[in-house]
């Protein structure tokens, strides 16, 4: 048991690098494109361009993906689908709705609204947020589907607790995707 807890906080720990990587990744042609304009001295051009509003897209679509991936993992998960789908709606309505319109509105329009250099950082926050909270729930999610097949709880095979005891007692059943072992005399 306390080797399971070392294991499973350098998992979440590296799962937390990974996260902020991606979102740096993301992130570096912003980054490229404000401090080209810092240098020209144009910074808060930045804000009111749809620059950030891209970005914020990204992230959300990104988030999407993870969700649904933490939604299709495993079948046995889903007593969680309620949950994933209010996630998924949330980053719809809170991020990639307001962003694509913003976007839209910004490309469209000779004169943009002060307010723009407010909301844009917002919603890049909150996507940033949103897709942070997928890959934990989309992780949480694998990684229990995974612990409990492999444990034998009957998360994943199908046969509960009688193929753990069937395991411990020597008489071994072969589960839904058992393939019998080959012999020696077998070709190939």
């Amino acid at each position: 048991m306390n080797d399971r807890h070392p294991r499973s906080e350098q998992f979440s720990l590296s799962m937390m690098y990974g996260t902020y990587a991606d979102i740096l990744f993301v992130l570096f042609p912003f980054l490229v494109l404000g401090m080209q304009r810092l240098w020209d001295g144009r910074l808060y051009e930045t804000l009111m361009r749809p620059d950030l509003s891209i970005a914020a897209v990204i992230l959300a679509g990104l988030a999407i993906g993870k969700f649904v991936l933490g939604l299709v993992t495993n079948r046995d998960l889903g007593r969680y689908k309620e949950r994933i789908v209010f996630f998924i709606a949330l980053t719809l309505f809170a991020v990639l709705g307001p962003a694509i319109i913003l976007m839209l509105s910004i490309l469209g329009s000779s004169q943009v609204p002060g307010f723009v250099a407010f909301v844009q950082p917002i919603l890049l926050i909150i996507a940033i947020s949103l897709y942070s909270t997928a890959v934990s729930i989309s992780n949480i999610l694998t990684r229990f589907g995974t612990e409990g097949a492999d444990s034998g709880t009957g998360y994943g095979d199908g046969y509960g607790d009688a193929t753990a005891d069937a395991h411990h007692s020597g008489d071994v059943r072969p589960g839904p995707l058992d393939l019998p072992r080959r012999s020696g005399n077998d070709p190939l």
